[in-house]
């Protein structure tokens, strides 16, 4: 067994500073949150799973240069996952959304989203086909 080829790896940081027991590690088809040092946690979300990400940044997260990636999942054990206070946020976000694409095109997975708003009644007006003109219905 070959170990994992990680494509990003950081600690949560403070003051800008790696000097936390978090560990965060990107790998072609996971998410890993390692915690703890003497007793260690360790969290991983499979990237095809990952509905949405968010970048969250405070004014003392941009001094030192780091921000806090929100990972929302449909995995049922981890569906949300903070990357506190991690260098180069955006461009991580960026790699981890890029990632998560390539995931879903592998195991052929997409969703479509259906609109909340729209009611069976204005869905069926919107596709009237017609058929009662044909059969002398007015």
């Amino acid at each position: 067994m070959e170990p994992i080829q990680y494509l990003w790896k950081d600690r949560k940081r403070h003051l800008g500073l790696p000097l936390s027991f978090t560990r965060y590690r990107l790998s072609e088809d996971r998410l890993f949150c390692e915690r703890g040092f003497f007793n260690i946690k360790e969290d991983e979300v499979l990237l095809y799973r990952v509905r949405d990400l968010q970048l969250n940044m405070s004014l003392g997260q941009r001094i030192f240069g780091v921000g806090t990636i929100c990972v929302v999942s449909s995995d049922k054990s981890v569906p949300h996952l903070d990357l506190k206070n991690v260098k180069q946020p955006r461009e991580v976000k960026e790699l981890i959304h890029q990632n998560v694409e390539a995931a879903k095109d592998k195991r052929r997975m997409r969703t479509t989203e259906i609109m909340s708003d729209m009611d069976a009644d204005d869905f069926s007006h919107d596709f009237d086909d017609g058929l009662d003109d044909v059969n002398g219905a007015e």
